[in-house]
């Protein structure tokens, strides 16, 4: 069936709740669906709740959030996880990213600890990894982004969050912090995922 890219978003208009409490994620989802996906944050829900990452790698961490949405709410719903890979330090902070300073610590300490485990090495190649986990009609469905780059020596750009300051991809000059949230969706790991949960979305849609 071939349709038109206007009637599918008019067939599409689901409405996801997003099992995070970070803004900025909830504004770069927004972005990257479009109005394809109606994305509600967990505040925004009336759910106040801060769900545990207890476990060794990103794929086990969104299971866990999503998994504790759906058994609260009984509404389909999705979480990601991210970690940045630095390839210098053995693949960290990576599902540590949030703490690698320490529970508790600041994305600023975070990017110290960082930098400091950085200092003197020349190979600083680096990726960002997302990982979705939808709960859909009561089944999981897994989707993965993926952005290469490199570390920066120091600090560029003062928007984003995260690594962002830090982080630049493949083939710019600038840091994730020093492009508008436009430039970042474009390349970014978030925007990857999101884009393979609506291709999944308008497949379940037009099987339907």
């Amino acid at each position: 069936m071939d349709l038109s890219k206007d009637l599918i978003q008019n067939r599409l208009m689901t409405r996801l709740l997003f099992a995070t409490n970070n803004t900025h994620k909830i504004n770069e989802i927004r972005l990257a669906v479009g109005h394809l996906v109606e994305v509600t944050g967990l505040k925004e829900a009336g759910i106040n709740i801060d769900i545990a990452e207890p476990h060794n790698t990103l794929l086990a961490n969104a299971s866990e959030k999503s998994s504790a949405i759906f058994t609260l709410t009984a509404m389909s719903c999705f979480s990601e996880d991210t970690g940045l890979e630095v390839d210098a330090l053995n693949g960290e902070p990576g599902v540590r990213s949030a703490r690698y300073a320490g529970t508790g610590r600041s994305q600023e300490e975070n990017i110290d600890k960082l930098l400091d485990g950085l200092r003197g090495k020349d190979h600083r190649a680096a990726r960002f990894r997302t990982v979705i986990s939808l709960i859909w009609e009561g089944k999981e469905y897994l989707f993965e982004g993926i952005c290469e780059g490199t570390i920066l020596r120091e600090r560029k750009g003062a928007s984003g969050f995260g690594y962002d300051a830090v982080f630049s991809p493949l083939g710019s000059e600038k840091s994730f912090a020093e492009m508008t949230m436009e430039e970042k969706n474009s390349v970014s790991h978030r925007r990857k995922a999101a884009d393979k949960l609506v291709l999944f979305l308008q497949q379940q849609q037009l099987t339907t």
